[in-house]
């Protein structure tokens, strides 16, 4: 195994959400077709896919965690932005925080405040 490399969210309207995720990560994609939109997060693919049958009622089984600064600012940015809050963020132990909202689309996207996490080559 070599590591995490690309979380793929399904929506949708991909216009909607490529909108949407281009503010939500501050960042533009750098594929953008109708089949598959790609976003490169400091070096980790955000993928989204357009849903052959739409739904905002996914199943959470499993949950991306995407590494920030300071939690409360980012979670407080992505409601303002349309999220959902689904998990407010919290003390998980130490210094480690979680949160998670909900996209307009119905996607559940982590976010994780973790100082001591570190890359290893």
């Amino acid at each position: 195994m070599l590591g995490l490399r690309t979380t793929i969210y399904k929506v949708g309207d991909i216009q909607k959400a490529t909108e949407w995720y281009s503010k939500a990560f501050e960042t533009n994609p750098y594929f953008n077709e109708p089949y598959y939109v790609g976003f490169n997060i400091q070096g980790y693919e955000l993928g989204l896919q357009p849903e052959e049958n739409p739904t905002l009622n996914k199943i959470e089984n499993v949950v991306s965690y995407w590494g920030v600064e300071n939690i409360q600012e980012t979670f407080d940015r992505l409601i303002e932005l349309g999220a959902t809050e689904n998990e407010k963020p919290y003390n998980v132990g130490g210094d480690i925080m979680t949160a998670t909202v909900k996209d307009p689309f119905g996607n559940v996207i982590g976010l994780i405040y973790n100082p001591h996490f570190q890359l290893k080559d």
